[in-house]
């Protein structure tokens, strides 16, 4: 069933595809992907170029525009936009902490969890390829963990794709969680200390803030404890424009009077943190590293923060913790508690599924433009150049002008699509 209607500009057409879990048990159970897609309606021909956009995240839903404009406003210039929201997001068919507890024990629901990677994504990506067009080539435009995804379809089904456009999100090749975060707590720790340089009373408010927490259970909406670690954890925001003023902005109405906290910065905090919106991010975040000859993740970030004292809770001035998972979150964070079983196996799981086919990626002739975000706090620069420097037809553009989420300028699309149409266009 499609279901089709107009909204600002843009013709949206919804259908439904119903995929395996598992890839290597085609007849065994099944989920749902929601399939939305944008048209200009002056545009609405079969031949109209296709462009299938790959969200961030890991657990990140497809947007939901509410006006043509930033990026989709270009694309719809063009392309017909596929949105394919991936498994367990959006609009396909739920996931959440009670769904994996629901499996059973740990080891049955991280079997469950590792069918929501990159290579399962891909497969999907190409059955709806086939299923609603004809096995037709689609560009891709990746945002952040998108460009997981891309490296993932260039290794496995580079013909489906005509172009691949990623904004700041090349992983490091082989993936290795360890040198990730050995690189993003410098990055962190930069970025804490230019929140402080701009706003030099919040060093001294967070403190307050922090003093605060520790002298006794300070409780969210929900009935979490507000700990100082999580607390810490909001400054994943300064890596996103204006994160470091949202931020600000968060620290100034911590307090009523001395001591008692704001039930406005107490509903504030528990939006950011729960993660009740996307509970897949921290509990598949050290996924992204899991590969065959990576061994386990074992809780890279935990393990690169322990090496740190300067992060210690009790150092003042405390500094902030950027993308980061941590296994307190999975007992602290009511959302996240009944992963908590299946996240642990997950740390310790050394039979991974590869993500990538180096010798492939050297080879590919799909034409690639990457924006990497010089300054960027969660995909490290220099690991993106690496594997730049190493992927066949690629050219970059390396910028300071933007942060992570450079994308929603309405300028990055455009300068990668340049970059393709001077090397000489999309594959037909």
């Amino acid at each position: 069933m499609t279901t089709t209607y107009m909204l600002r500009g843009m013709r949206v057409r919804e259908q439904r595809v119903t995929v395996p879990l598992d890839w290597a048990e085609p007849g065994g159970e099944s989920i749902e992907l929601l399939v939305r897609e944008l048209v200009d309606p002056e545009r609405d021909r079969p031949e109209t170029p296709l462009l299938t956009y790959l969200q961030g995240g890991p657990g990140g839903a497809n947007p939901r525009p509410v006006a043509r404009d930033g990026w989709i406003a270009e694309a719809l210039d063009t392309y017909r936009v596929v949105l394919v929201d991936q498994r367990g997001t959006g609009g396909s068919t739920p996931l959440d902490a009670r769904v994996v507890a629901e499996r059973g024990d740990g080891r049955a629901g991280a079997d469950f969890l590792a069918h929501f990677r990159a290579d399962s994504i891909v497969r999907d990506l190409e059955h709806v390829r086939h299923a609603l067009y004809g096995g037709r080539r689609w560009a891709a435009l990746a945002q952040s963990y998108g460009g997981w995804i891309t490296l993932t379809y260039l290794s496995f089904a580079p013909e489906g794709l005509a172009a691949s456009y990623v904004c700041g999100g090349v992983p490091g090749t082989p993936p290795r969680a360890s040198e990730v975060y050995r690189r993003t707590f410098d990055r962190v720790a930069t970025k804490t200390a230019e929140l402080y340089r701009r706003y030099p009373d919040d060093v001294e408010r967070v403190a307050e803030i922090a003093d605060a927490l520790a002298a006794g259970d300070v409780l969210l909406p929900d009935g979490d404890v507000l700990t100082i670690r999580r607390f810490q954890a909001l400054g994943i925001d300064m890596g996103m424009k204006p994160g470091h003023e949202r931020l600000h902005w968060l620290i100034e109405k911590a307090f009523v009077r001395p001591g008692r906290f704001s039930e406005a910065f107490l509903q504030d905090v528990l939006t950011l943190s729960s993660t009740a919106g996307n509970p897949l991010f921290w509990t598949l975040q050290e996924t992204l590293y899991g590969d065959p000859d990576s061994g386990a993740t074992g809780w890279a970030a935990q393990a690169e923060r322990d090496r740190r004292p300067a992060f210690d809770e009790d150092r003042r001035p405390l500094l902030f913790t950027g993308e980061m998972a941590f296994p307190w979150m999975f007992d602290e964070i009511r959302v996240l508690r009944g992963f908590a079983p299946a996240v642990h196996e997950l740390a310790a799981r050394t039979d991974w599924s590869p993500l990538y086919d180096l010798d492939r990626l050297a080879a590919n002739e799909v034409p690639v433009a990457a924006a990497v975000y010089f300054d960027d706090m969660y995909v490290d620069a220099g690991l993106q150049l690496d594997t730049l420097g190493r992927l066949g037809n690629a050219g970059w553009w390396v910028t300071n002008e933007y942060e992570h989420d450079g994308i929603g300028s309405g300028r990055t699309f455009t300068r990668l699509r340049e970059i393709v149409r001077d090397r000489g266009g999309e594959t037909a």
